[in-house]
């Protein structure tokens, strides 16, 4: 991870992410809000990073830039060492189906799908066959620990086994990066934690890049790297010096 201090952390395969100098200006009627103002982050495989910050210093703002749901003012959005401003809309658009996972504390389940449909829709939309949908599916919601409850639509389900909905959904197609903006907000801590670990595993394990927006103090113990951010800055860099006894053996 590199940011605007220029501290890096090399990593062979390359990064997943990079941003330089990311500007976002609103106007708010007669007044410009600077939502960014130059970030520079860089973002390598296996890393598992939370954004914090005060309501308004620009998480959210940050994430919709790098998932290419907004377009900053200035600067630079760099994936895979490609900068997505220039992409075609139609390319941005497949790339996000196709390599990109998100997770909203809002979770935008269907209510009429099951849990097994919510999940298996994003492998329709990818034109993935009927046999490899079915297999891939069940082993993405068998990973989140859903199969008793696959055939359940989200209304009979609890607030942190709809959250494993979210999650299964984001990594069935096995994406590359990961964007999540308050996951465990509505969630008690034992589910909290159990969420955490999840993501943590599963990005280790699999080399994804995941940046997480969140207010959760219990992110600490799981991601390898806090960044700070105010009024749109990142001002500070923490990486966790210590794993509590439950996460050094998770």
């Amino acid at each position: 991870m590199s940011t605007k201090n220029g501290s890096t952390n090399s990593h062979p395969q390359g990064f997943v992410i990079e941003t330089k100098n990311l500007r976002r200006t609103y106007k708010l009627g007669d007044q410009e809000v600077h939502a960014l103002r130059g970030v520079n982050l860089q973002l390598g495989p296996g890393q598992f990073v939370a954004l914090k910050g005060r309501s308004g210093s620009g998480k959210t703002t940050l994430l919709n830039c790098i998932g290419g749901l907004d377009q900053p003012t200035e600067g630079q959005v760099i994936i895979f060492g490609e900068e997505i401003g220039r992409w075609s809309e139609n390319k941005l658009t497949t790339w996000r189906r196709q390599q990109v996972g998100f997770i909203f504390q809002s979770l935008g389940l269907l209510p009429a799908l099951s849990a097994y449909e919510n999940v298996e829709l994003i492998l329709r939309m990818n034109s993935v066959g009927a046999k490899e949908r079915k297999d891939v599916t069940v082993a993405t919601l068998d990973l989140v620990g859903l199969t008793k409850w696959m055939d359940h639509r989200p209304y009979e389900l609890s607030g942190g086994q709809q959250q494993r909905v979210a999650i299964a959904r984001a990594l069935v197609n096995n994406p590359k990066v990961i964007i999540a903006d308050e996951p465990t907000g509505d969630l008690d801590s034992k589910t909290g934690r159990e969420i955490l670990k999840l993501f943590r595993n599963i990005v280790h394990e699999r080399q994804i890049a995941m940046l997480m927006a969140t207010h959760d103090s219990l992110v600490d113990e799981y991601v390898d790297q806090i960044l700070r951010l105010q009024d749109g800055e990142i001002v500070a860099i923490e990486t966790p010096q210590s794993e509590t006894p439950e996460t050094a053996s998770a």
